[in-house]
């Protein structure tokens, strides 16, 4: 039997981001769920080795490699859109779950267990996806300071609003993340050593 997940998977690279907003770049969910992948597994190490977490950074870096995944079949939908009641959130919430079970229905049954808590979170996993929503956060705002690198303006009030979001986070590795490494998403390849 023919199972499709991993043909759908390689279908990430044709949902574009940021639909609402004009891009100098165009990102796809392929880009984006690599640069949280990295981000995520980048929180974990921080946590690890400064905070004394004992985050698992390579599960960290999964999550985040599939978080957006359903969007193959939901689409990106717009963040003003996502968030503009609780009814759309919720009606949302319940076209991604039901997304979520038709990618694990992808399947072979014995590799279903596998690949499920990357659809349906496990407590166990609580804290890595808290990271891996900061990667996300985090990731944004870098292509925020992207596109306002190339002079496009459109993307300013996204950038203070993530900022802020990842503050309330209150996450002392996000915070080293934002010190340490976000301004060299704001430099020029020359200036990057």
């Amino acid at each position: 039997m023919a199972c499709h997940f991993f043909a759908m998977v390689s279908r990430m690279k044709y949902i574009d981001r940021w639909a609402l907003m004009r891009n100098t770049q165009q990102e796809n969910i392929t880009e984006h769920a690599h640069e949280v992948a990295v981000i995520a597994h980048a929180l974990a190490v921080l946590r690890n080795r400064r905070f004394g977490g004992r985050a698992d950074a390579a599960r960290a870096a999964l999550l985040g490699l599939y978080h957006d995944l359903p969007e193959t079949l939901t689409g990106d939908l717009p963040t003003p859109v996502k968030y503009h009641s609780p009814e759309i959130r919720a009606a949302y919430r319940a076209v991604e779950d039901s997304a979520c079970a038709r990618l694990v229905k992808m399947l072979p049954e014995d590799m279903r267990p596998d690949y499920e808590a990357f659809f349906f979170p496990k407590e166990e996993d609580a804290q890595l996806w808290t990271l891996v929503k900061a990667a996300d956060k985090i990731s944004a705002l870098a292509k925020c300071m992207e596109e306002e690198k190339a002079g496009n303006r459109e993307f300013s009030r996204a950038k203070g609003a993530l900022l802020q979001a990842v503050h309330a986070m209150e996450l002392p590795e996000a915070e080293c993340f934002l010190k340490e490494f976000l301004p060299g998403y704001a430099l020029t390849l020359d200036d990057l050593e």
